[in-house]
């Protein structure tokens, strides 16, 4: 089952962002085989991250909120949300 995993960083969070960003890459390639996309979320300028977007591959949703809960960036404080939602591929 596929799962959307949507995440808001704090304000002024760019700091924490990029001191967690290796363990966070290094906890996305241990997972690689789940991921179907992920990238940041960007700001309106479009160049500064505001958060994450992942959309991964689990069995259910325990197993997807227990990968969200184990991210490098949420251990750090960056988000000030996290959601989690079955999501289904229609398009293309």
């Amino acid at each position: 089952m596929h799962f959307a995993i949507v995440c808001l960083d704090k304000p002024d969070a760019g700091t924490t962002r990029a001191d967690n960003r290796p363990a966070h890459l290094d906890y996305l390639n241990a997972n690689k085989a789940r991921i179907l996309v992920a990238g940041p979320l960007l700001s309106d300028d479009g160049q500064s991250p505001v958060g994450s977007l992942l959309i991964m591959e689990f069995d259910d949703m325990a197993a997807a909120q227990g990968f969200a809960q184990g991210d490098p960036y949420r251990a750090a404080g960056l988000f000030k949300s996290v959601t989690v939602c079955p999501w289904r591929k229609v398009l293309p």
